[in-house]
């Protein structure tokens, strides 16, 4: 590793598993460390892992989309470790796939409290001790290739998703100056906890190669693929890239859905 982290105080949230749990490892192994929150027990497994291979953690069990609980964060941080420097609002739930006229407020009151409230949470107060520190920062949310055009989640969670992304262009914006960056990343089909029903279902079955058939890499990602994205935007390799959504996703959103066709075919 070289290191890209090293001397660095980093949030995540989510980290319990998943893209939360392969970026806690990542980041530690680049020199980063960590303070992780995650609303399961599970944060404390990822703890160990962390400690278990040489890296500095503090893991709390938290709810990403109080505010009381992002400031404890945001606090842990500075009094543990002395600073803060990147801040991943990655925590997320997907809140099924009811449609819009089978959906209930509460359903889409929940999704957007964590999908949403909890990134603008995060830059909200990261933010500001980033920018009170005068060093400069990085925040970076997890949106999704759901929220870049409809199809690839549900309407509850492809709205909260693209809230994310025009959320990292206003606060980059809100954080003129600073020397803060806020971006994102947008995520095709990824094995996670969010995502396992789906996952092991494909394995019962014996159909798992037609997992993320619609991309033209024509599979799906691992956790680790995105922990690649995140510290690129985290580090400072990334030092120009403010308010932008990075899909990591295979190429799915590079275009609609299409059928492909054989040779010799017309196009419809």
């Amino acid at each position: 590793m070289s290191g890209r982290l090293q001397g660095k105080v980093a949030i995540i949230t989510g980290a319990g598993s998943g893209i939360g749990r392969a970026s806690a490892l990542l980041f530690a192994a680049e020199g980063a460390k960590l303070v992780l929150g995650d609303k399961t027990e599970a944060v404390h497994d990822t703890a160990q892992a962390v400690r278990a291979a040489g890296g500095s953690v503090t893991a709390l069990q938290i709810d990403a989309g109080n505010e009381a609980d992002v400031q404890q964060l945001v606090a842990t941080a500075l009094s543990t470790y002395g600073r803060l420097d990147v801040a991943f609002a990655n925590a997320g739930i997907a809140g099924g796939m009811a449609g819009i006229f089978d959906a209930t407020p509460e359903l889409w009151t929940d999704v957007l409290r964590v999908n949403l409230i909890g990134p603008f949470l995060m830059i909200k107060h990261a933010g500001k001790a980033m920018a009170e520190q005068g060093q400069g920062g990085s925040i970076l949310c997890t949106a999704s290739v759901a929220g870049i055009r409809s199809g690839a989640g549900g309407p509850a969670y492809s709205a909260s998703k693209a809230g994310v992304i025009n959320l990292v262009m206003v606060g980059a914006q809100q954080l003129c100056e600073t020397g803060v960056r806020v971006n994102a990343i947008c995520p095709g089909l990824t094995e996670t906890g969010m995502t396992r029903g789906t996952f092991d279902y494909a394995r019962d079955k014996g159909v798992t190669h037609k997992l993320g058939r619609l991309n033209p890499l024509r599979r799906a990602a691992q956790p680790e693929e995105l922990a690649n994205a995140a510290l690129f935007l985290a580090s400072d390799q990334s030092s120009y890239v403010n308010g932008q959504a990075l899909a990591v996703d295979g190429g799915l959103s590079s275009s609609h859905p299409v059928t492909r066709q054989l040779p010799g075919q017309t196009a419809v």
